[in-house]
């Protein structure tokens, strides 16, 4: 069991048969009541937020997990097929499994994968991704300061707003949990 000590980001835990991540926690306090502490967890498996406090949840079984360096090889039907970059062995993962986060994946690239009892459960995307956009319309200048956007489709196939001054090839920083474009990779 977990006490308020014990809680940390990242923290996979075990909670009415399902596993979820701890995104964030804090604890508050008024006057001389019992302090109560705020947990922000995320569904591994599909992928839901939501907000609880450490009484709602009762008991918390952490479950041992790690973050493995996995190559992301090609997509086959609805399942997402990635290679451990140390053992060479190759894992599936369904893509509702991924949900939104199976959308910033490219070819050949390499992705923190969080793995329980050994087997791969969910990608770990930072907060900002940076991506080559493979189409849209030809760059042209916006005028004055009026915040123009067009679409870009990148590499991955996801689409996304961006600035007129885009173009085909280059590379751009995507915020992860918004699709918002966050600038021109350098």
């Amino acid at each position: 069991m977990s006490t308020t000590h014990d809680l940390r980001r990242g923290m996979v835990i075990r909670h009415a048969g399902h596993l979820y991540t701890i995104l964030d926690f804090n604890v508050a306090q008024s006057g001389k009541q019992r302090p109560t502490v705020h947990v922000k967890l995320r569904e591994i498996k599909s992928g839901h937020t939501g907000d609880r406090t450490l009484g709602e949840l009762g008991k918390l079984d952490e479950v041992p997990a790690e973050v493995r360096s996995m190559q992301f090889l090609y997509a086959a039907g609805k399942d997402r097929v990635f290679m451990d970059n140390e053992s060479f062995e190759q894992y599936t993962l369904p893509e509702d499994m991924l949900g939104k986060d199976g959308s910033y994946l490219v070819d050949g690239e390499t992705y923190r994968v969080l793995a329980v009892d050994g087997q791969p459960v969910a990608l770990q995307l930072p907060p900002v991704i940076a991506l080559a956009v493979a189409d849209t319309a030809p760059g042209e200048h916006g005028g004055g300061g009026s915040t123009v956007y067009k679409e870009a489709k990148l590499a991955s196939g996801l689409v996304v707003h961006v600035p007129l001054f885009i173009k085909t090839g280059d590379k751009i920083r995507i915020k992860t949990d918004t699709r918002e474009y966050q600038g021109k990779e350098h």
